[in-house]
């Protein structure tokens, strides 16, 4: 049987239910659900002459043209189906809900699967989702100059249980122009959005939602705009601790760095950091005195990180001074201070 389901009831299934995503390679890798399994019905170079006969011949040349190209395939659809689930139910998508996926769905009935495709395919999915992240919800913002400890904070509430929504683990980057080393390739822009909506729906928007203070671009993607609103107009509690613990935080995570890296890293901003002190950044850089170097770099950070907070359209901000440098202790003392938030 094949059903015809809203998006609503298509993420509500995709719990339990695998995700067959029949787009090209290409679309699947610029933008898709997350945990959707690509099963193309057709590949890049295949689309595109199809695509290209349509426009130039006809509906009907493209599709006896498309039928010829998905015939020899049509077995081993079904066997990669049968490896990815025992079960025989799946759910299945294209571009807008069109010939792709009624035509996989078709086959997958054939072959004895209670099949539900998405109306609207993954163009409706995404007029949702941004939708969604645009729905009001209680945000928290954890800010504090670079090298407070903020992401070890935000973690720390995730493990007793508040409601967290990490940006910087869903962009694979830790936001400053240090921040790509020593993590995965960031996803597209697409894709960033769409593994925020698949952490965002899950949350109680009820409670309390804990982010990290970002700038609207982490690394090579942007916070969805809708979210970004949000952000600013939430209150912060702002870490305050001094220079001393900054820097050696800062030092023992990037002193791991090759050399090479870091240097091609302080060039990037070295018009903001000023001539001088890039010189003098790199050349501390060369004997190992990251203490130096740290230093060096906060003197751009913090100045920048400031200014973006007079920006915020909400000025409601508490200062916490936090001088123990035990995320477990002062997770408690954040508590505390949001109780002074209304």
């Amino acid at each position: 049987m094949v059903n015809q389901i809203n998006v609503i009831e298509f993420l509500s299934l995709a719990r339990t239910i695998p995700v067959i995503d029949v787009r090209s390679e290409q679309e699947y890798l610029q933008g898709h659900v997350p945990g959707a399994i690509n099963v193309p019905l057709f590949n890049n170079e295949e689309r595109a002459m199809v695509g290209i006969l349509y426009k130039n011949s006809g509906r009907e040349s493209a599709v006896l043209k498309g039928l010829d190209i998905v015939g020899p395939k049509l077995v081993n659809f079904i066997k990669r189906l049968n490896k990815i689930t025992n079960e025989k139910k799946v759910l299945v998508h294209c571009w807008r809900g069109g010939m792709r996926s009624e035509n996989m769905a078709w086959l997958f009935h054939v072959a004895g699967y209670n099949v539900y495709v998405m109306q609207g395919g993954y163009k409706a999915y995404r007029h949702f989702i941004r939708n969604e992240l645009a729905k009001p919800v209680p945000i928290i913002i954890l800010g504090g100059l670079t090298g407070s400890g903020k992401t070890d904070l935000i973690h720390q509430l995730g493990k007793i249980g508040a409601q967290v929504l990490d940006l910087e683990r869903l962009a694979c980057h830790k936001g400053s122009v240090f921040g790509g080393f020593k993590q995965p390739d960031q996803p597209t822009n697409e894709q960033f959005e769409n593994n925020i909506f698949a952490v965002w729906e899950k949350l109680d928007h009820v409670k309390r939602v804990w982010i990290e203070d970002e700038s609207r671009m982490i690394g090579n993607v942007n916070i969805p705009e809708p979210l970004f609103e949000q952000m600013s107009r939430a209150a912060m509690i702002m870490i305050v601790n001094n220079q001393e613990q900054r820097i050696c935080r800062l030092v023992d995570e990037y002193s791991i760095i090759e050399e090479a890296d870091l240097r091609i890293a302080l060039l990037k901003i070295s018009e903001k950091l000023g001539g001088a002190n890039t010189q003098k950044a790199i050349a501390a850089l060369k004997v190992g005195d990251y203490q130096t170097v740290a230093a060096l770099a906060l003197s751009y950070y913090d100045k920048a990180y400031l200014h973006a907070v007079k920006k915020r359209k909400n000025q409601e901000i508490h200062f916490l001074h936090l001088n123990n440098d035990e995320p477990t202790e002062d997770v408690n003392l954040i508590l505390e201070t949001l109780k002074l938030i209304n």
